[in-house]
């Protein structure tokens, strides 16, 4: 579904993205981690249109996007979510989601059932009617997801959506991602928690210092000593293990 090759990109000196590959596979969960600062949040940048990379191609179900505006990518079935939630504050939960389902609908009650639809299944119901600010951490984290499920993509990008969450509700975000891949959502995900990526992920890519050092599945990253020494460390890796 996605294919991406040899994608690079610098700021100034610093060569943050070097030569990446990688690959989607339509109806997978694919994950990409790696430590802080070793370029995943800007390779999903370029994947998805924020940022231009200096070289590489990236397609999109046959189609070259390579450049492509974040719009014109949405429009074409694939969103991102963001680290870092910032909704409508002034806005209902069920308003937030509903700005993602115009992209595919220009009738109000149309949006209005798809966003209300939307945030019943992931678990938003009791609060569509409230305002967004008064969502917790992990319900932010939600509405976050649902205004880009909102849209109607094929493959979704996840960055971090369990980051600042405690451990029932990192739980909870795994189902509900498990839930949307049963949907028909390809997803790929950028993410610290390694037993959720042990327990979602059917491929692992691993980037540091901006390069690719390791790809397969869970149970072969927790074993690779690349990925060991220069991100898991011993007892983290042995948590990947267990859980794969």
């Amino acid at each position: 579904m996605l294919e991406v090759h040899t994608l690079s990109k610098r700021f100034g000196g610093l060569h943050a993205v070097r030569d990446v590959t990688l690959s989607v596979p339509k109806g997978q969960i694919v994950a990409l981690i790696g430590p802080n600062g070793a370029g995943k949040t800007t390779t999903f940048a370029m994947i998805a249109g924020f940022i231009r990379p200096d070289s590489g191609t990236i397609t999109f179900e046959g189609h070259d996007i390579t450049g492509l505006r974040p719009d014109r990518i949405a429009e074409a079935g694939m969103v991102r979510t963001f680290q870092i939630t910032q909704p409508f504050a002034g806005l209902t939960v069920a308003e937030n989601i509903r700005v993602g389902a115009f992209l595919r609908t220009p009738s109000p009650r149309d949006a209005t059932a798809n966003a209300r639809a939307i945030g019943t299944t992931l678990g938003l119901a009791p609060f569509l009617d409230r305002p967004a600010a008064s969502l917790t951490v992990a319900g932010r984290k939600r509405l976050e997801v649902a205004r880009a499920l909102a849209t109607s993509p094929r493959l979704l990008l996840l960055d971090e959506v369990m980051a600042g969450l405690n451990p029932a509700e990192i739980h909870d975000i795994v189902a509900m991602i498990r839930t949307i891949r049963d949907s028909g959502v390809t997803i790929l995900l950028i993410e610290h928690i390694m037993q959720a990526v042990a327990a979602l992920a059917d491929d692992v890519y691993v980037l540091a210092q901006g390069s690719l050092i390791a790809q397969g599945p869970p149970r072969a990253i927790a074993d690779h000593p690349a990925v060991i020494e220069a991100y898991l460390g011993r007892g983290a890796a042995a948590k990947l293990a267990a859980h794969a």
